[in-house]
């Protein structure tokens, strides 16, 4: 049974952009990456497991007063994500520090799904193949990004680039 004690949140019709969580394991990282979707009004979705309880006081602290701004979606597991959603083949992308292609070539649009997957492992190799995968260059000796950095980065990104600010 899924943990949803989150405040109630905002509804949003039409979301320019989705955030997909997969299994995030840092509270700290959700309420950061919530406070942007609030803040960008694009919708979060969190699949599970998730390594914390959506009522957890570092994912409150770090979203601070903001959850009811945020339409945040709760999802079981990945399967019932793309069950629920419906034709995401095509406007689901998916990013890893291991994929080849940069974040930057990538054909974004209105309603659209960016995928990141846990900070501890990624996502799996199975969902890497399955949907476009995009990497956010790293030039120095760094084995990653911050989830919510790189959650930030690419959303601002394709939110500018289809001109929603």
């Amino acid at each position: 049974m899924l943990d949803t004690n989150i405040i109630k949140h905002k509804i949003i019709s039409d979301a320019a952009l989705n955030i997909v969580l997969y299994q995030p394991e840092i509270p700290a990282n959700t309420g950061n990456i919530a406070r942007l979707c609030g803040a960008a009004e694009i919708r979060l979705h969190l699949i599970h497991p998730l390594g914390f309880k959506v009522d957890d006081r570092h994912l409150k602290r770090a979203g601070l007063d903001y959850w009811h701004e945020i339409d945040v979606r709760q999802h079981a597991s990945i399967e019932e994500f793309l069950d629920s959603e419906g034709g995401l083949a095509s406007r689901l992308i998916s990013f890893s520090s291991h994929a080849e292609l940069d974040y930057t070539k990538a054909s974004i649009k209105r309603g659209y799904y960016l995928l990141f997957g846990k900070e501890s492992v990624g996502l799996p190799s199975s969902i890497k193949e399955k949907f476009p995968c995009y990497q956010i260059p790293i030039r120095g000796n760094v084995r990653s990004l911050n989830l919510s950095t790189a959650v930030g980065i690419v959303t601002y990104h394709y939110l500018h680039q289809m001109k929603c600010f």
